[in-house]
């Protein structure tokens, strides 16, 4: 059962202007630029325009993120529904109960499919972007996050609470190998070098970092943390542009850890603010916007180097997970522990709106998004 407006609502919004728009490699390659889906550019990134993120830009959509409707995803881990948000309005159209502990809605590869993850359930709900409904259930085992290897190839299924990963054929969801990862309790959010081969794993209750082979699915090693925070600690992770570092949000050190482009140590760290949380990056991929989500604010950062360019407060708040619109003027987030969503203006922090919404809202998406191909999780695309 859901409820949502009538038909006609998702007509208007079809022709409504799209407000959105409207781990290791010594030494790293570039994006190998897979084949990419019917509708895209291939774009190469060469080593010269240090942006991996070059084919992400504002309004760089696919034909298949052309056709999605605006709309935007939060999932729910307390209410186990999926609410859905027009953001020309900031009205909630659809509510869809789905059960159990829906953690993040997830870009398939080709962008023509949401995925609401389901860990408890031990499944995932594929979303249809161009009407912006449910379809039916499909079995997964424990998928906290989920993320796609470069290729195309492979679905990665997060699976935190067992500590491994699960790889699954992104077609007939048939599972291809099973890579356990006992030395990695709270496994749970990825991000991969730019040549795609390596995957870095945050271990959010081991205060460390595994480094994955994505092509032989085996364990390089353990990166620990120069202070192993381990009830809340290695949160996001995320790539620099010029793929010269990773940058790790860790919640108990309140900010960032900084590893080398040969994912194998620590090599300083950047304050942000209390439970630092969340990374995502600006349109032009110069800038880095860190979710602080106990102190209630949004870290500026550079992209490349972290320095520090702006703090944008959200009294009261607890911002999560989400992304930028497409046209990249504004950043949505999830309210985690304050039953919101957060809608800020890029330009200057400014708090636009705050929407209610159910108990729990986590891994937001804001859809569509610019870029040839999703790596997964709330839409890391390149």
């Amino acid at each position: 059962m859901f409820s949502a407006r009538p038909v006609a609502l998702l007509g208007a919004l079809m022709g409504a202007v799209l407000v959105l728009a409207a781990c290791s490699s010594p030494e790293p390659r570039p994006d190998p630029a897979p084949t990419p889906p019917a509708g895209t550019a291939a774009t190469t990134v060469t080593p010269e325009s240090h942006n991996i993120y070059a084919a992400a830009g504002a309004g760089m959509l696919s034909d298949a993120a052309k056709a999605a409707l605006p709309l935007v995803y939060v999932p729910h881990t307390k209410s186990g529904d999926v609410w859905v948000i027009d953001p020309a309005t900031f009205a909630v159209v659809a509510k869809y109960p789905l059960g159990g502990e829906l953690q993040h809605m997830v870009p398939s590869y080709d962008m023509t499919t949401l995925y609401a993850t389901d860990d408890t359930g031990n499944k995932i709900t594929p979303f249809d972007p161009k009407t912006g409904r449910p379809g039916p259930n499909i079995p997964v085992t424990d998928p906290y996050n989920m993320y796609f290897t470069s290729d195309g190839r492979s679905a990665i299924s997060v699976a935190e609470r067992r500590r491994e990963l699960v790889f699954y054929d992104p077609h007939t969801w048939k599972v291809q190998d099973t890579l356990p990862t006992p030395d990695c309790p709270g496994i749970d959010h990825a991000d991969f070098t730019p040549d795609g081969s390596t995957g870095l794993f945050t271990c959010e209750f081991g205060g460390r970092i595994a480094v994955i082979d994505l092509v032989g699915h085996k364990v390089l090693r353990m990166i620990d943390m120069p202070t192993r925070n381990t009830t809340m600690g290695p949160q996001d992770i995320k790539l620099s542009p010029d793929g010269s570092t990773f940058f790790v949000a860790d919640s108990q050190q309140g900010g960032l850890w900084v590893i080398d482009r040969a994912a194998t140590q620590v090599v300083r760290q950047i304050p942000t603010g209390k439970g630092a949380h969340g990374i995502y990056l600006s349109r032009d991929a110069t800038k880095m916007y860190v979710t602080n989500r106990i102190e209630g604010s949004v870290s500026v950062l550079d992209a490349n180097t972290g320095a520090a360019i702006a703090k944008w407060p959200i009294p009261g708040g607890s911002p999560d997970m989400g992304n930028v619109s497409a046209d990249g003027s504004q950043l949505w987030l999830s309210g985690r522990y304050n039953r919101s969503v957060y809608v800020l203006s890029t330009v200057d922090g400014k708090l636009l709106k705050t929407i209610p919404v159910g108990d729990g809202p986590h891994g937001l998406t804001v859809w569509p998004q610019p870029g040839r191909y999703s790596l997964g999780h709330t839409g890391i695309t390149r």
